[in-house]
């Protein structure tokens, strides 16, 4: 694999509850982390969700309530997985819009803070999109000739995913082998919270990416409608975006303290 790893990477997959990334629980993580020097390490977890598994995940994945009634809760392993990830990069397969996301709300819950601001993200499904549009099977087969068997189990899915990304660097010469080039090159759009609803511009400012205010910058939402912030906080909306939201809302709230603290010097201090 010729890869420029100047720090690890992980690959990963989840098996959840279902599909809402602010609502449902992991049912299942597969990590593969890649060393700059190649070696490599496998763990799996099952996790007791800590709310039922609907029939119509496990249908999918094949892990239903009883599989996992002793399992550990995400939160007795939150650490562990914190550890493993927290300092490489992650890559997966449509992981920027489901299993990253996901995982970051799971982490945020078991009070981690999860800020990916350093972490490049690699999304597998988007290499693939861009260069042969398709799913997970028929790009284990595309790239590696195989059948992918035991689809739907976190490590098969990881493993392939893997897999496919080593096939993939070898299939296209000219695709970027740096982490951060093909950060940006497996991404649609450069999101500040995993699920695009707050994008960044060209000057690396958050902009809102739906609804009303969609296009307009987050800071100057919040000062033309200061209970936009309220609104936000209080709304069924994911923890990650909300923490997006906290974090302008108080760099606002310290640049006007700051500029209260100077105009209060200024006076009392004239020059």
């Amino acid at each position: 694999m010729s890869l420029q790893l100047t720090k690890p990477i992980c690959f990963f997959d989840l098996e959840t509850t279902g599909i809402n990334t602010a609502k449902d629980r992991i049912v299942e993580i597969a990590i593969i982390r890649v060393e700059p020097d190649g070696t490599e390490i496998v763990k799996t977890w099952r996790v007791n969700p800590e709310m039922p598994i609907p029939e119509q995940a496990s249908k999918v994945h094949g892990i239903y309530d009883e599989d996992v009634a002793n399992a550990p809760t995400f939160k007795e392993i939150s650490q562990d997985i914190f550890d493993l990830i927290h300092d490489a990069d992650l890559a997966g397969f449509n992981s920027n819009r489901f299993d990253v996301p996901l995982l970051a709300e799971e982490l945020l819950r078991a009070g981690i803070d999860f800020d990916l601001k350093t972490n490049n993200l690699i999304d597998i499904q988007n290499i693939f999109h861009k260069m042969e549009p398709r799913n997970l099977t028929a790009a284990y087969k595309f790239y590696c000739d195989g059948d992918l068997t035991d689809a739907h189990s976190a490590e098969a899915d990881t493993k392939a995913t893997y897999e496919i990304f080593k096939a993939q660097l070898q299939k296209y010469e000219d695709l970027p082998k740096d982490m951060e080039a093909l950060s940006k090159f497996s991404s649609y759009f450069k999101a500040a919270d995993f699920q695009g609803r707050i994008i960044y511009n060209d000057k690396n400012e958050e902009i809102i990416n739906f609804g009303k205010y969609k296009g307009q910058k987050v800071e100057e939402v919040l000062q033309k409608d200061p209970g936009y912030y309220g609104w936000i906080m209080k709304a069924d909306f994911p923890l990650y975006t909300k923490k997006i939201i906290q974090n302008v809302y108080e760099r606002m709230k310290l640049r006007h303290e700051q500029a209260q603290l100077e105009a209060l010097k200024n006076k009392f201090n004239p020059e």
